[in-house]
Formats: C-alpha cells, structure tokens, sequence
C-alpha cells in the first residue's frame, strides 16, 4: 500500500513537471516539490527500500529542472541562430552593395583617365594652336592694313554713255591704308600680296548694266545684265582674289551703252582688302 502511493506522488509530481513545462498554470498555491517532500514525510521511513525511492524522486526532480534549463538554452540558440542568419543576410547585402560600389568606382576612374587623356591632348593642341597664331602675328606683325568699302554715288543713273569710262566710287566709307584712291576710281597696291575685291551693280530702268575690272590696263571680269522693266531694281553682284605687286592697280569700268543706278541707300558699291601679304 505504501509503495502504491510512493508510485501514485512520483507519476502526480511528473505530470505537474511536464504542465508546467507547457506553461499550464497551477491552481495550487504551494510547490509540487514541496507538496511531494511534506507527503514524503508524512510516510513511515521503516525500510530502507522507500529511503532510496524518495531520493529517485528527487534525482527526477532535479532531472525536469535541467531539463527546463535546457529547453530555454535551447531557444536562446534558436534565438541566436535566427539573429545569426539576419546578420549572414545582412552582410550579404552589405558585400553586394560593396561589389556594386566597387564596379561604379572602376567606371569612375576609367572615365576620369578617359577626360584627362582627352584634357591632355586638348592641351597639346591648345599649345600648338597658340604656337601657330604666335607665328602669324610674328608674320603679320609688319604687314600693312588695307581695306576700303565706297558706293557709287547719289544722284541716281549714271550712263549709259558712248564710251567706255571708268567708274569713280566718290561716297568713300572705309579707307583703311589709302589704297583707294577717290578722285582717279584707282585701287592702287601698297605690298605685294592676295587682295580680295567685291562689287555690286544695280538698274532700275530698261537697259543694259555691267561693269569691266581691269588690272593695269589688262581687262579681267566682265559681268553684265538687261531688263526690260522700269521701276524696278535688278542688281547683279561679283568678286575676285588677286595676287599683286606692289604698285599694281585695280579699276572698274562701265561700257558704253550701259548703265547703273545708286542713290543714298548704297545700291551700287565696291569693296576691297588684303587677305595677306606675299
């Protein structure tokens, strides 16, 4: 009878270890270790058989405690181990970030050697540049300025005529060097050289327009038109680059039988200058 209800607190005092262990609450107010060690007393010790039973009890007892112990180890590893593959996931992303970044600072550094290859050769050629306008300074440093722009005249028709005159360009505007000379129509060399010459020719009535360029006394261009209508302008325009000599003239000559119009808003006009001297 006794070892009966020594078997009956021993399964009692395991079911109350594994309530609590699932987080069961107990309606008792006091231990069940306490309860098992009071009904342990309660017992006749009159044989050493129950002394060794009770002292089982109490190894199962310290038994479930490690036990618990245990199992909150063992979610604390949990725990840990979920902390752990946070952090392992965490730092992949960091190393991809890295590898990304690192990527980015080789396209950085291959473009920044790409600009400077390009500053570089911009330089050089900045230098050469420079050198070269330096050297055409040096060259034209001595050589004289020459430019004119003049019109014909204002007062309106000029021709034609029953001769060839030449045509004398009075409303002088740009004179620079005074290569042109007013009172002759003459554009006269100063150095030798390649002189750029423009003209423009204009009508207003039925007829003839053109003009001669002579070099010296050599005809080189003839440009020419006609119109049959009155009232109206009709203009024709030509240029020439020639090489000179020093003293070399130029002029322009209206033939006969043919005309021109100008007036103050500069119809008829003719320009010339150095490009650069030889």
């Amino acid at each position: 009878m006794r070892g009966s209800v020594v078997l009956l607190l021993l399964v009692w005092g395991l079911c109350g270890s594994e309530a609590l262990q699932e987080g069961s609450r107990l309606e008792s107010s006091e231990p069940q270790s306490k309860i098992l060690t009071e009904a342990a007393e309660d017992l006749p010790e009159d044989n050493a058989k129950q002394t060794d039973i009770w002292a089982e009890v109490r190894m199962l007892q310290d038994m479930l405690v490690e036990v618990r112990n245990m199992e909150v180890g063992l979610k604390e590893v949990e725990g840990l181990k979920a902390e752990l593959i946070a952090n392992k996931m965490h730092m992949e992303q960091l190393e991809m970030r890295l590898r990304q970044s690192e990527v980015k600072t080789t396209e950085l550094e291959e473009e920044s050697a790409a600009l400077q290859a390009r500053l570089s050769s911009s330089e050089g050629e900045l230098v050469i540049s420079r050198s070269r306008i330096d050297q055409l300074e040096k060259q034209t440093a001595g050589a004289p300025k020459v430019a004119f722009y003049a019109s014909l005249t204002n007062s309106g028709h000029v021709g034609p005529f029953n001769t060839e005159i030449t045509l004398k360009y009075s409303n002088v505007w740009t004179n620079i060097g005074n290569a042109y000379h007013a009172a002759t129509g003459f554009f006269t060399a100063p150095v030798r050289g390649v002189y750029y010459f423009q003209f423009t020719l204009c009508i207003d009535q039925e007829g003839f327009m053109g003009v001669y360029m002579y070099k010296n006394n050599q005809r080189i261009l003839f440009n020419w038109g006609y119109t049959n209508e009155n009232g109206y302008l009709k203009c024709l325009t030509n240029a020439a680059a020639l090489e000179l000599q020093a003293g070399d003239e130029i002029h322009l000559r209206l033939p006969s039988g043919h005309s021109v119009y100008d007036d103050g808003n500069r119809y008829t006009t003719y320009i010339g200058y150095l490009l650069f001297p030889l």
